[in-house]
């Protein structure tokens, strides 16, 4: 709904025009990036920073349950310590399932 609003699109045109499903779960299209490869639609392949910041989905918002996108959160914390701000961080999340 926030991207809906966001663009001036209805919920529906927002969900097929930015999402897709993926393993029975709706999540945000990629494109292609310099760095990753595939990366998020709405991430800019030069600054590295969210192009849709306040209307980001609540999945965005509460990864990993902060109020700050979390690659965002690493990519300040490493050009703090590199003393570099122009330093883009080379970063691949990965998930496996957990096992008790």
């Amino acid at each position: 709904m926030r991207l809906a609003k966001h663009f001036g699109l209805t919920v529906e045109a927002a969900t097929s025009r930015f999402t897709k499903l993926w393993q029975k779960e709706r999540v945000l299209k990629r494109k292609s990036d310099p760095i990753f490869g595939r990366a998020c639609h709405f991430l800019d392949p030069e600054t590295r920073r969210c192009t849709i910041y306040h209307a980001r989905p609540l999945v965005c918002r509460e990864f990993p349950l902060t109020q700050r996108c979390g690659y965002y959160d690493l990519l300040t914390f490493e050009r703090r310590q590199q003393d570099d701000f122009d330093v883009l961080p080379i970063v691949q999340i990965t998930f496996q399932k957990w096992k008790k």
